[in-house]
């Protein structure tokens, strides 16, 4: 087959259900705002992937060679990115008994986790160079990745952000909240530097 479909997908939910930068913010989402109140960003989290997966499918690789400068540029925005939004993770308090707070991130919000996180990046440039024939057309093996891709992200994304409701309810308002947003930032900071080094 021109694109490894099931081990391409058997690795994209390998690597979609692992803890990473977009998993951690739908999480800490989820245990702020409550599962409901999430789900638009949420859905822009996950089609906010699909801006990367076009472009990559459709040769922007090929810039690694001309402009290496460009990627590298990306690499270090995304790094202060997902560091800014662990900062804002750690220092995030739970919502008790379903107080009110501030409005939750939409769904423009989650279009920006991913084209900003590493972890997409890598996942999505290794789906083309390991798990597509050479030779495939491109739209061929886009649509596949694509589709494989949305698929895992619609079943996990909001198993993270439920999880994240569900543990709130345990935690806020007690000392735990306090180590359990610190402990959230830094698997959010540890996955983005695993990924780059």
């Amino acid at each position: 087959m021109p694109v490894a479909v099931i081990s391409f997908s058997a690795f994209a939910a390998s690597q979609v259900a692992t803890p990473g930068p977009a998993n951690m913010a739908l999480l800490a989402t989820g245990a702020r705002f409550g599962f409901r109140a999430a789900l638009p960003f949420v859905a822009g989290v996950a089609l906010g992937k699909q801006l990367i997966i076009w472009p990559i499918g459709f040769g922007l690789m090929s810039l690694a060679g001309s402009a290496p400068w460009l990627f590298e540029v990306l690499k270090w925005a995304s790094v202060v990115y997902i560091c800014w939004l662990a900062w804002r993770v750690a220092n995030l308090r739970l919502s008790p008994d379903g107080a009110k707070v501030d409005k939750a991130p939409g769904f423009f919000a989650g279009l920006v986790v991913h084209p900003l996180n590493p972890k997409a990046w890598a996942m999505i440039i290794t789906g083309f160079t390991s798990f597509v024939t050479p030779g495939t057309p491109a739209l061929q093996a886009t649509a596949t990745i694509a589709i494989c891709l949305l698929a895992c992200q619609a079943v996990f994304h909001p198993i993270w952000t439920f999880g994240g409701d569900r543990i709130a309810r345990f935690v806020a308002g007690k000392p735990a909240e306090k180590y359990l947003m610190g402990t959230l930032a830094a698997l959010t900071v540890a996955s983005v530097l695993y990924v780059l080094f």
